[in-house]
């Protein structure tokens, strides 16, 4: 028998490999998918993934999942074949039908909505529609086009953002943190897995939690965090460490699991000033129940009560007295309607988009570093040295009436002598003269 012989003898017959774990049979119905991909290597490590997956192991195929129907927008011919490229949450509902409904009711399957904020406006207008389209909407998620021929508008994609408005009107991409295709559990469990999206200057949470002991004990200790369990119940399966799904989307005792993360999220620390969420009593009591895994209540409450006096020293002292000087200044009309074309406007958003958020995220995940020297500090100085002359430059006497509280007397009547001296007495004391 001839060597083509054979490889057709291969491919002819019933798929079946032998894993590490499990043996695999290719579906009838996608084995022409596999016979092509692997033939031509053209996406051949698709399959190689896919043939170690739960997918695999239940004989879930290519085309279970790829399959399309006539009257859906992003239909097209493939070799014979009705496919569709994106695999949405609608289609994954058709097995994970809980999962998706908890993700629909998210903040993760909004984040598309980012095309109407000032974000957007940085992106598309500002720098420029390509960094929009390969930054911003690779996180968000992009509004999908189709081609006429069925294929997608490069526009718009590749794109896996966790917001993605998909052609047949589902929000999100579950592959934003199940990566195809072996949609690996240890893989969604990873802080790196969130740090695609989670980390840099705004929303820095990937690094905060490489700081934090939380982060520390993760990776001193990855062997024993237990990561491929089907079961993953904080405290019963796993006690090493945390990681962030443990925290925000993973089970814990009387706590199941959530496609949600905002389930557990007492503070909104995103917007200019901070506040609670909705129902925020029973979010922060849900995720106590996971800090009670590891926590005694006595630590819980008392980091509570910091993380709290964090959020409202911000938002008390820098974050309603910069936003109410900003409205003054454009009730004054000393601002144009265009965004972001005035010096001010960018002081003050980097005062809350950054180095606020890093203070309050600091906080939220015992980063100390980025409460203080990549937080705070940033925050006053903006705050002191840039957003108050610039806005009295604009609008003389504007921020006299929100200077007057003792929080800002060190600036406005400086130190006194006694406590200067105070201060230079502890240096000498503490380092010499």
């Amino acid at each position: 028998m001839g060597k083509k012989a054979l490889i057709a003898l291969a491919f002819a017959a019933v798929f079946i490999f032998v894993s590490s774990a499990w043996a695999v049979v290719v579906p009838s119905d996608s084995r022409d998918c596999v016979d092509c991909h692997i033939k031509n290597n053209f996406g051949k490590a698709a399959y190689e993934q896919w043939e170690v997956s739960a997918h695999a192991k239940n004989g879930v195929g290519c085309y279970d999942c790829h399959m399309a129907e006539d009257g859906d927008k992003d239909l097209m011919n493939h070799y014979g074949r009705k496919i569709s490229v994106i695999v949405s949450p609608l289609d994954c509902a058709r097995c994970h039908d809980e999962e998706v409904e908890s993700f629909t009711n998210s903040h993760h399957a909004n984040a598309g909505k980012i095309l109407g904020s000032l974000d957007n406006v940085l992106g598309e207008v500002v720098e420029g529609p390509p960094a929009a389209v390969s930054g911003c909407k690779q996180c968000h998620g992009s509004v999908v086009k189709v081609n006429k021929d069925g294929t997608l508008s490069a526009d718009t994609w590749p794109n896996t953002g966790i917001g993605r408005i998909n052609p047949d009107g589902s929000k999100g991409s579950c592959t934003a943190c199940h990566s195809r295709h072996t949609f690996s559990v240890a893989m969604a469990r990873r802080p790196e897995n969130c740090g695609k999206c989670h980390l840099g200057p705004d929303h820095p949470q990937k690094e905060i939690y490489d700081e934090s002991k939380h982060g520390i004990a993760f990776y001193s200790n990855q062997d024993k965090m237990n990561l491929n369990s089907a079961s993953w119940v904080v405290g019963k399966d796993y006690s090493a460490a945390p990681t962030c799904a443990t925290c925000h989307v993973s089970a814990a005792p009387g706590v199941n699991v959530t496609h949600d993360p905002g389930e557990r999220i007492s503070w909104n620390l995103r917007p200019k000033v901070s506040k609670h969420q909705k129902n925020w009593e029973s979010k922060r009591a849900t995720m106590q129940k996971v800090c009670a895994s590891c926590h005694n209540p006595d630590f819980v409450n008392s980091f509570y009560k910091q993380y709290d006096s964090v959020v409202e020293l911000y938002n008390e002292k820098f974050g309603k007295p910069a936003l109410a000087i900003m409205n003054d200044l454009r009730k004054a009309n000393k601002l144009t309607p265009t965004p972001f074309d005035e010096k001010i406007e960018w002081t003050y958003f980097y005062l809350w988009h950054h180095e606020g958020r890093r203070a309050r995220h600091g906080a939220a995940m015992m980063g100390p570093d980025y409460v203080q020297w990549h937080g705070f500090i940033e925050v006053a100085e903006r705050f002191y040295m840039d957003l108050v002359p610039e806005a009295e430059e604009l609008l003389p006497g504007v921020t006299k009436k929100y200077l007057k509280d003792d929080d800002h007397k060190w600036f406005t009547k400086g130190i006194s002598k006694k406590e200067r001296e105070k201060i230079n007495k502890f240096y000498e004391e503490r380092y010499g003269k």
